[in-house]
């Protein structure tokens, strides 16, 4: 129950601010911790079948073996998502090369998967080696946010004749094991201490 109270604060607060604006800044203080964890073996990582950047199939099962942070942004974001990948890509960057983990990234906006928004990201964002872009058909990928709480809502308006979509969601990173299992929930905003020490924990 902590856990889906905290997702429903967060997407709340997304529904004010949303990706694109709003008054708060990404250089605002971090909270710290994860919102929720879970003891090995407790509670399975729901497995999906996607695609990368590069066309190629991504699926949570075929990482098995090696830890997965799973997180969801916007490929056209501009304000939160960034910061929070690149955030990532410190976390990774900071552990010994065999204990750094798999990034996946689902999408969360279907009008920003286009393969070169999604690498002009990557390249931008400081994301590292081990991070890939999780995309689909809407149907495919509002299958993963429902089984993750994932909140998304399409604020859609018209600017001079033009339909804009401003895409707000939930802001959440889990960490899954190696076998395949959730251990922990970020909620954003989140240190890059606080998530090495819980990676850390799973590789000790």
């Amino acid at each position: 129950m902590r856990m889906r109270w905290a997702i429903l604060v967060i997407a709340i607060a997304a529904l004010v601010a949303g990706c694109g604006g709003g008054s708060k800044h990404a250089s605002d203080p971090m909270i710290g911790g994860p919102a929720s964890t879970w003891a090995a073996g407790a509670r399975k990582a729901p497995d999906f079948h996607l695609t990368d950047q590069n066309g190629k199939a991504l699926s949570l099962a075929a990482y098995r073996g090696h830890v997965v942070v799973l997180t969801f942004l916007d490929p056209l974001c501009r304000n939160y998502c960034p910061v929070e990948a690149a955030r990532l890509g410190d976390v990774v960057r900071s552990l010994p090369a065999g204990a750094r983990p798999a990034v996946v990234a689902v999408s969360v906006n279907v009008f920003g998967n286009a393969p070169r928004y999604l690498r002009q990201d990557i390249a931008k964002w400081r994301v590292g080696p081990t991070f890939r872009w999780g995309v689909g058909t809407p149907k495919q990928l509002a299958a993963v946010w429902k089984h993750y709480d994932i909140g998304v809502l399409d604020q859609t308006k018209k600017i001079a004749g033009v339909v804009v979509h401003n895409i707000v969601h939930t802001e959440a990173a889990y960490v899954v094991d190696a076998n395949g299992f959730e251990r922990a929930l970020f909620l954003w905003p989140f240190t890059a201490a606080d998530m090495k020490t819980t990676l850390t924990g799973l590789s000790g």
